[in-house]
């Protein structure tokens, strides 16, 4: 018999991983924790394979789960399109700007996608500094900008809270006193948080590397100089903590999306924030 992906699962999967929390992601979606756990096991079934682990902080995926998280992402967001996008030509051109860790993850890719259904249509998708990506929504190159909180160039039409989770370099001892951390260069929007998580489990650390780009931080994770927080779309099989309780608790990072005032009632504009909605 044929093995099916059901929605309703991957979307309570990708939910709990974006949450950190089974009961965290329960809520969002409305449902009890007993009802979002059975799904997650109806979904680990299917696979074949544990999905999460999951101690007393909450839940991170396993190497199956890190695997599985961008296919599952992209058919809800696929799944998203389909159902309001069909029928409608779009045409024109937006410019999105991304935080280079969502730029890395599948939001790019939810985007290629929707272009695709509407070729008559130009997507440009930028990974720039503040101060050039406020330049470039003031020029009206950028007419949606999805980043930290802090940084966005105008008001927030929305935003979204996401967790943070541990990646740990290979042979790293996450009992390291002090524990070997890997930081993006300042300024970073969530550094601070992380230190400050630091300072309040009382755990001495050290920098270890830092980088003012993902990749770097993702070079010296791989490297195994130590652990860095990172956002769980952006780590790479074998680098998720199977000790979590040895770290401290990561907070959780805001994220909010501003638009540009002319491109009110934009139909492109709109199709593409609703695409980002559904993805982050």
């Amino acid at each position: 018999m044929a093995r099916d992906l059901e929605t309703g699962l991957l979307r309570s999967f990708v939910t709990a991983v974006r949450a950190g929390s089974i009961s965290r992601a329960a809520s969002a979606l409305g449902q009890t924790q007993p009802a979002l756990s059975q799904q997650v096991r109806r979904l680990e079934s299917v696979v074949g394979h544990p999905l999460l682990h999951r101690s007393p902080s909450g839940v991170s995926p396993t190497r199956a789960g890190e695997q599985l998280l961008p296919y599952a992402e992209r058919i809800l967001a696929l799944s998203g399109q389909a159902l309001t996008e069909t029928g409608r030509a779009l045409t024109g051109h937006c410019g999105v700007g991304l935080l280079e860790d969502l730029a890395a993850s599948q939001l790019p890719q939810a985007l290629a996608d929707l272009a695709r259904l509407h070729p008559r249509a130009t997507l440009e998708v930028l990974s720039l500094s503040n101060s050039a990506m406020r330049e470039a929504y003031d020029a009206g190159r950028v007419q949606l900008v999805l980043d930290a909180v802090p940084d966005i160039p105008g008001p927030p039409r929305w935003t979204v809270r996401r967790s943070l989770v541990w990646a740990v370099g290979q042979g790293v001892d996450v009992t390291a006193d002090p524990l070997p951390v890997v930081l993006f260069s300042t300024p970073c929007s969530w550094r601070t948080a992380v230190l400050d998580a630091m300072g309040r489990a009382d755990r001495p650390w050290r920098v270890a590397f830092e980088s003012n780009s993902l990749v770097g931080v993702l070079a010296a994770v791989r490297a195994g100089l130590g652990v860095a927080a990172l956002m769980p779309a952006n780590l790479e099989p074998g680098m998720s903590s199977h000790h979590a309780d040895a770290l401290p608790a990561l907070p959780d990072v805001e994220f909010g999306l501003t638009r540009h005032p002319a491109t009110e009632g934009d139909p492109l504009t709109d199709a593409v924030e609703n695409a980002l909605r559904r993805m982050v």
